[in-house]
């Protein structure tokens, strides 16, 4: 369980870093791509979370909120990428 939540640890900081780093970014194509780590590190935390839901190791209750949260996340992230993109349409 230590070494799952570790990997969550640093995939779930990771998308918060990545945002930051995003609104530092130079360029539009250096936002897209910090933006672009941290749906990747959403995603990954996603596996995390779910492993120690569906394991027994986490509270499900628990567990089943911050995936909530987590695919919110990736969603808006998911939407912004395609958006900077110009995929998006309205």
């Amino acid at each position: 369980t230590q070494i799952i939540d570790k990997q969550l640890l640093r995939s779930a900081t990771s998308i918060g870093a990545n945002i930051i780093e995003a609104q530092a970014g130079s360029t539009k194509k250096d936002f897209t791509n910090f933006f672009n780590h941290a749906l990747k590190s959403a995603n990954e935390s996603k596996f995390w979370l779910g492993l120690l839901r569906d394991s027994g190791k986490a509270n499900e209750e628990t567990s089943n909120k911050l995936l909530q949260e987590t695919r919110e996340l990736s969603n808006i992230l998911g939407a912004s990428i395609l958006t900077l993109k110009g995929k998006n349409k309205f």
